[in-house]
């Protein structure tokens, strides 16, 4: 809960139990039901309402008008409560505890901080492809898509207020909610949530150029769906930025007001192996090229940016290529094909979709694949292995122990019931965040800041949540 929807919480309960043990005595307590209606209404200016909230809204409201008789008496006489009353004040109180419990399983998220010493920036950019039509809108047109760039920053001069974690949150997170099967309406409150970048702020200009690595997000993801990790790694020193398909992605709305959803056939179930797996290389050639556009347009805007935020500022002799899920296999399929990529690492590789020059001939660059414990199948692996028999066997795999396919993205901050809600593994959400950040950022520092580490040599006493093979095997 944030501060002030604590604060109210804590004095209705105080009130509460009040009235249950030691009914009009202490006077003074009756003046909490009015505090905590102040608190309110500073709640709603300074934090904003929110749906979690309403039953303790009324809540409050109720309070302050059943303290008013007490509060207007002279003195308090003191007598013996009727069963009836006692009973009436436990049902309360345990209404006042389910109100609360609401908006504390439902929390407005909060994201990592990141741990660099930069602060953050971000931007978005809507780009389009002229060279490549669309191959999912059914319409004639080019391939355009969303690019979000978190990059280091000077502090500002001024107060600025932190960027909203999720920009068109109204729009996207009715979406989240029925992908993940929560009612349309659960996640309205991420309209609320902070990252810790702020929009459109000056780059840090004296320490550039800086290494640029570019992330895919997963089937069904969106551009701000590892936002902790994206600012993780721009408070340490790099431009990141975080692609977003359209078509693929969960919902992706432009600038220009245009809304795009998924589009199932684009990745369509219950298929036979060959003709599902054939849907999926063209799915991820359509994304090794969204992220090519973009690494284009970014060297382009390196040249000279008419706003005069990024002339400069890429070192695009030292680029990372990054993903999760399908995102991840893109990675690989990128890299496989184009020399830009000097470094690749993936998050649950999804790699079915891998075409055979991927699969047969592998990948050159250096490479770090990170796995969860949980998700990992069948097909996926056997697939895995055949592309990784053909890369040097010093690329690292890990899988980390209790983690599941969203742990790699921000969505176990939704709610404390995340594992419950099939949104994470049974590791601590902050625990596996922790790891994730300082793998890829040790894997990227290694190879673009000749930075040394120990992390990739075996296991580590820090880290006994994490298992080290050459395979996906878990005897390793």
């Amino acid at each position: 809960m944030r501060f002030l929807e604590a604060a109210i919480s804590i004095l209705l309960v105080i009130y509460s139990i009040k009235n249950l043990i030691a009914g009009s005595r202490f006077k003074l307590l009756n003046y909490l039901p009015t505090i905590a209606l102040i608190c309110l209404v500073f709640h709603l200016f300074i934090e904003g309402q929110r749906l979690q909230m309403i039953p303790l809204y009324g809540f409050t409201a109720i309070a302050f008008l059943m303290s008013l008789p007490a509060l207007l008496k002279s003195t308090d006489i003191i007598t013996r409560p009727s069963v009836w009353t006692v009973a009436g004040r436990i049902l309360t109180l345990i209404f006042l505890v389910i109100s609360i419990a609401i908006p504390v399983l439902l929390p407005v998220p909060t994201l990592l901080k990141p741990s660099g010493s930069y602060p953050v920036g971000t931007v978005t950019m809507a780009l389009t492809d002229t060279t490549r039509k669309e191959i999912y809108s059914g319409k004639d047109e080019y391939r355009k898509f969303l690019i979000e760039i978190w990059y280091p920053a000077i502090s500002p001069t001024t107060a600025v207020n932190r960027a909203p974690w999720m920009p068109d949150a109204k729009i996207v997170a009715p979406a989240i909610a029925d992908y993940i099967n929560l009612p349309h309406f659960f996640l309205n409150h991420l309209t609320l949530a902070k990252s810790w970048s702020y929009e459109n702020i000056q780059v840090n200009r004296t320490d550039g150029p800086f290494p640029v690595l570019i992330f895919s997000h997963g089937w069904n993801g969106f551009r701000q769906q590892s936002t902790f990790l994206m600012q993780e790694l721009a408070s340490h020193g790099y431009i990141v930025v975080a692609m977003e398909h359209p078509y693929g992605a969960r919902l992706s709305v432009f600038p220009d007001g245009t809304i795009i959803p998924n589009n199932p056939n684009a990745l369509p179930k219950g298929k036979p192996t060959e003709e599902y797996e054939a849907a999926a290389r063209i799915l991820v050639d359509q994304w090794a090229g969204d992220i090519g556009f973009a690494l284009t347009y970014l060297s382009a805007l390196n040249q000279n940016d008419s706003q005069g935020q990024f002339t400069n500022m890429f070192a695009i002799e030292k680029v990372g290529i990054f993903g999760h899920s399908t995102g991840g296999g893109a990675a690989i399929q990128f890299c496989s094909i184009d020399s830009r990529c000097k470094a690749g690492l993936t998050l649950d590789a999804f790699v079915r979709p891998l075409g055979l020059i991927a699969l047969e001939k592998g990948t050159r660059q250096p490479f770090f694949y990170m796995f969860s414990e949980l998700w990992p199948f069948e097909r996926n692996t056997e697939l895995f292995q055949r592309y990784y028999s053909h890369v040097d066997q010093s690329n690292q795999v890990v899988y980390i122990l209790g983690a599941d396919h969203y742990d790699f993205s921000d969505l176990p901050a939704l709610s404390p019931l995340a594992a419950q809600l099939g949104l994470k593994g049974q590791i601590d959400g902050k625990r596996v965040q922790y790891i994730i950040d300082s793998y890829v950022l040790a894997f990227f520092d290694r190879e673009f800041n000749n930075k040394p580490t120990n992390l990739f040599d075996g296991p580590q006493l820090e880290y006994p949540d994490v298992r080290y093979g050459n395979s996906l095997s878990k005897n390793k």
